[in-house]
């Protein structure tokens, strides 16, 4: 059991460094298609965007039914990538973008420097010269704001 709890934890702090590099490198790469609505206005509940969180889904189902069938530790990677979608829902919708009707703002320090991390992110337009990828860490916002005013500066 404790080896099984280690693999779910490893899992969810291991997705924070998968969700950064496919935000930056595919969201904001080839797969900016899909990526763009989360970028623009719109209206309604889903955009395009949703698509990526289905795949992360589909990812988790198909480790946990691997590993349910032998392969256990696959089981419990399945868990933990399903646990960290979990959380970017309710960290990123809920708390970001307040998509739910009681709109809760972040009370402690780190969910306030993730929420203005996540609105230096889109304070640009467009695909290219974003910061803070990730969605559990971000960097200290004196380092964000220097990347975007020097990014600012190369145009």
């Amino acid at each position: 059991m404790l080896f099984n709890l280690t693999v779910l934890c490893a899992t969810l702090v291991a997705m924070e460094g998968v969700g950064t590099l496919a935000h930056k490198y595919i969201m904001h790469g080839w797969g900016w298609w899909l990526h763009r609505s989360h970028h623009e206005p719109h209206l309604g509940v889903l955009e395009t965007n949703d698509l990526y969180l289905v795949a992360l889904a589909l990812i988790a189902a198909a480790l946990v039914a691997l590993g349910k069938a032998g392969h256990a530790p696959l089981q419990w990677v399945g868990a933990g990538v399903a646990g960290y979608g979990v959380l970017y829902v309710v960290a990123h919708d809920g708390f970001f973008h307040r998509h739910w009707p009681r709109k809760p703002r972040p009370v402690n320090r780190y969910l306030q420097r993730l929420h203005r991390a996540h609105r230096l992110h889109h304070a640009v337009k467009g695909r290219n010269g974003s910061v803070s990828f990730g969605f559990f860490y971000a960097p200290p916002l004196d380092v964000l704001k220097r990347q975007l005013r020097k990014r600012r500066d190369l145009r």
